[in-house]
């Protein structure tokens, strides 16, 4: 009496719901220990205290195939057959995750590929770590996450077979389903939507506002101030090039003397000796035209150019 399902139980998938596990570990089940002691007697109500006290997940382990008491209660679960609202308030449990776990193998089991997006697929932001025991008895380490994705994508879990779901893009095709939007979607678009603001923010401060091109203008209100004469500074000279030295000054006086001297004494010969200036001048003429206006032999000497007019004056700095 106690391994049968209950009178107003419903029919999932066409059978019963105790029937969804193998026969083997069925029987393997009713025999156990956890489920003679603690699962007699449950209802929807206490499974709520079982499920608190599990520890890990799994299926059967061992030799001689022992059920764990994850996979006991889950058979409890389907002889009872609790209410839709009780198995949603095991998905949304965040105080206990094998709570949790529970409530979606049970929902993976029995409800429609519909219910099962969408009730599934929120826990795939849940990352925290869970204990799972596999066939040698084992336990190993996963996530909430990724046992949820088992769940949507693995034939079998906890050796248990389950019911074959329906494709999401069909149903998203069919207009059943929303597209699925993931977390790290959002905050990829939070994070470029965050960088697009900051380069509007950039290009905000390389222009400048209005408040600032003000304060270039000239403000009329205020007294202008006198104008301050700034004198260029000039390059300083030393006090030898500024004035000559007096050696310098009388050297460039008896030049100028001498030069003198010479036109004196060219016009008393032209008025003693016209003759010879003449024929002075005539070859003095011949030798320009010639080219040369001297003596190849011996170059230009300040008393010839004396004799034409031409004054020598010679000031070296």
């Amino acid at each position: 009496m106690a391994n049968r399902t209950v009178k107003d139980a419903h029919s999932i998938h066409g059978t019963n719901p105790q029937y969804l596990v193998e026969k083997i570990i069925r029987t393997r089940i009713y025999e156990s220990k956890y489920w003679k002691e603690e699962c007699f007697g449950l209802t929807a109500e206490l499974v709520v205290d079982k499920a608190m006290e599990l520890k890990y997940v799994g299926g059967v382990y061992g030799g001689n195939i022992k059920p764990t008491p994850f996979l006991c209660l889950t058979l409890k679960m389907l002889q009872i057959q609790p209410e839709k609202d009780i198995i949603v308030e095991f998905i949304k449990n965040e105080d206990f995750k094998y709570v949790r776990m529970l409530g979606a193998l049970y929902m993976r089991l029995t409800g429609t590929a519909i219910d099962c997006y969408k009730y599934l697929e929120p826990l795939y932001n849940d990352y925290r770590k869970i204990k799972s025991q596999n066939r040698n008895g084992e336990f190993e380490l996963m996530h909430v996450d990724e046992f949820i994705d088992e769940l949507l994508h693995e034939e079998r879990v906890c050796d248990i077979i389950l019911p074959r779901l329906q494709k999401r893009y069909v149903l998203e095709e069919a207009e059943q389903l929303e597209p699925r939007v993931s977390a790290l979607e959002e905050d990829m678009d939070d994070v470029e939507s965050s960088e697009e603001e900051e380069e509007e923010d950039e290009k905000l401060e390389r222009i400048p506002s209005p408040d600032h091109r003000r304060r270039g203008y000239r403000d009329l209100d205020k007294p202008r101030r006198s104008p301050v004469v700034r004198y260029r500074r000039s390059r300083s000279r030393s006090p030898r090039r500024r004035s000559r030295s007096p050696k310098r000054r009388r050297y460039s006086l008896i030049l100028l003397c001498k030069g003198a001297v010479c036109i004196c004494g060219t016009a008393l010969l032209e008025a003693a000796f016209p003759s010879a200036h003449h024929r002075a001048g005539s070859g003095t003429a011949a030798r320009a035209r010639d080219g040369t206006g001297a003596d190849p032999g011996r170059g230009a000497t300040d008393q010839d150019l004396n004799l034409q007019g031409i004054t020598v004056v010679t000031d070296t700095e």
